[in-house]
Formats: structure tokens, C-alpha cells, sequence
């Protein structure tokens, strides 16, 4: 499996054991009772700071189509490696955690992880397609948020001009509306029909959630982690992305990531299709609301 941003469309043990001895005494004879193995003591789980290390062993490992995320509650980290990590690769993973704390869970997807080029609604500019993900105002201005790796393209799109991008390292971008009255704040679910979003929060592990894109549509599915590191090789390195196994394809980039009314993220990239599933990856739409100043409309 490969990890990709979804690209422009042209044209995430060791046990002490007790050993108890008891005695008694039995008509004055004092008799060794036998020996009573106690139950193992559950290993102490890895601390914020070991999973901190070991999160920094994997990216210090550096191998393209790679994401992973720590889980305190367990205490272990989570590597989701795509089609194109070879074993080699992957025993280097595993090297870097040799003398780690944090026990390692290791998962396969199908595909590449790439970024998706191609809310929910598709942006253009020249030969690539992305997709809306909200619309919000900023100064009482009316803009749009969608990805980075989007917004990095040109600085000028079939909506409006860019004033803002960041990727990799984040994946968020924003666009000024050129006809300010076209910003909706509603998310198209690709039915006729629309979303009413009225307000943004952080994903939780396990919440359901539905993507908007101009490629798939809608999709549903679930946040399986949180403060995912993905390694799109060349494309670069993203950090604390939400982690789901929604599916998506390339010309869904930038799009709408939604639970109910309250936005929650932005799809940056992942591998696999509608097809056959896949895993994905999203920009926390809380973090591009506060660097812009920009709320949901």
C-alpha cells in the first residue's frame, strides 16, 4: 500500500512475577504451605514521554509511505505503512523502536499515500481540480479553507485569489472569495441536498464522520486516530492529522471532513479508492480557524 497526498487531477510484554509462600501450622507441626504463583503484574503502559520518543524514532527513521500516532490511553504507537514500504523498510521501522516503551501496532492499506488533489464542492485552477472544504469569513470577509498542497498550486483559483497556504508540515489554505454572496455555509452532500455547518471542534478516536469531495461524493466512516505523522516521501511530512478509514481519491483534497453540523477537518491525502477502501488523513480545521482568524460561516 502507498501513503499519498490525494494529487492534482490534470486537464496515522515484560511481566514481574510474585512468588507468594504461605505457612501454617497443622496439629503443632509447623508445614510450608505450597507455593502460590500470583497473578502477572500488568506492565506499566509508556509515558507521554516515551511515546514522544518513540514517535520521533519513526520520523528520525524517515521512510516515505509511513504514518503513525500514539495512543496514551494503550500506551502504544500506531504505524500504518502503504503498498510501496518493503519489508526491509518496515524492519527499519522496527529497529527504530527496539529499545522503545510504547508497544508498536503495525498496520497495511492498500495503495500509495499521496495527497488528493481534485464544503466539498470542486476549485480549480489551470489543469488541477480540488475541493471546497468550508467557507468562512475573516474580518467579516467571506473566504474558503481547503489544503495546502491545494492552495500551493497557484495563487489563483475559479473562486477567488489565495492569501494564505501551509504544506507540508500542515496542510491548510485559504482563498478570498471573488463574489463574496456565492459563500455558503452549508456542505453539499452530493444528493440534492445540503449540510447546515454551524460550528468546528476536534475529531475524537472512534466519533463517525462523513467526508464531502468533488471526486467521491459523500463517504462516511470513523476517526481511528488522532495526531497522525504522515510521510508522503517527496511531497513532504505532515504532522498531527487526523486519521480515519473513510475513503477518498484524488480532486477530493481540501475537502469538507463533518460530523453532524460541526466541521472537524480538511482531507489532505491517504492510499487506497472508493473501490476497495482506504485509509486517510485530515488537517484539524481548528488549527487553520485560529492561524487565520477566520470563523465558520
Amino acid at each position: 500500500m502507498i501513503f499519498k497526498r490525494f494529487s492534482p487531477l490534470a486537464g496515522t510484554s515484560r511481566r514481574a512475577r510474585l512468588l507468594a509462600v504461605t505457612s501454617g501450622l497443622v496439629t503443632a507441626v509447623a508445614l510450608a504451605a505450597p507455593s502460590a504463583v500470583a497473578a502477572p503484574a500488568p506492565e506499566a503502559k509508556a509515558t507521554a514521554s516515551q511515546l514522544a520518543d518513540a514517535s520521533s524514532a519513526v520520523l528520525e527513521a524517515d521512510v516515505a509511505g509511513t504514518a503513525w500516532y500514539t495512543d496514551a490511553k494503550t500506551g502504544k504507537i500506531v504505524v500504518t505503512v502503504d503498498s510501496t514500504v518493503s519489508k526491509a523498510e518496515l524492519a527499519e521501522v522496527k529497529s527504530a523502536l527496539a529499545g522503545s516503551k510504547a508497544d508498536l501496532t503495525v498496520n497495511r492499506t492498500a495503495g500509495k499515500f499521496t495527497p488528493l488533489i481534485a464544503g466539498g464542492e470542486a476549485i480549480t485552477t489551470g489543469g488541477s481540480r480540488c475541493s471546497l472544504g468550508f467557507n468562512v469569513t475573516v474580518g467579516g470577509v467571506a473566504h474558503a479553507l481547503t489544503a495546502g498542497h491545494c492552495t500551493n498550486i497557484s495563487s489563483s483559483w475559479s473562486i477567488g485569489t489565495r492569501t494564505g497556504t501551509s504544506f507540508p508540515t500542515n496542510d491548510y489554505g485559504i482563498i478570498r472569495h471573488s463574489n463574496p454572496s456565492a459563500a455558503d455555509g452549508r456542505v453539499y452532500l452530493y444528493n440534492g441536498t445540503y449540510r447546515d455547518i454551524t460550528g468546528a471542534a476536534n475529531a475524537s478516536v472512534g466519533q463517525s464522520v462523513q467526508r464531502s469531495g468533488s471526486t467521491t461524493g459523500l463517504r462516511g466512516g470513523s476517526v481511528t486516530g488522532l495526531n497522525a505523522t504522515v510521510n508522503y516521501g517527496s511531497s513532504g511530512i505532515v504532522y498531527g492529522m487526523i486519521q480515519t478509514n473513510v475513503c477518498a481519491e484524488p480532486g477530493d483534497s481540501g475537502g469538507a471532513l463533518f460530523s453532524g453540523n460541526t466541521a472537524l477537518g480538511l482531507t489532505s491525502g491517504g492510499s487506497g479508492n472508493c473501490s476497495v477502501g482506504g485509509t486517510t488523513f485530515y488537517q484539524p480545521v481548528t488549527e487553520a480557524l485560529s492561524v487565520y482568524g477566520a470563523t465558520i460561516i
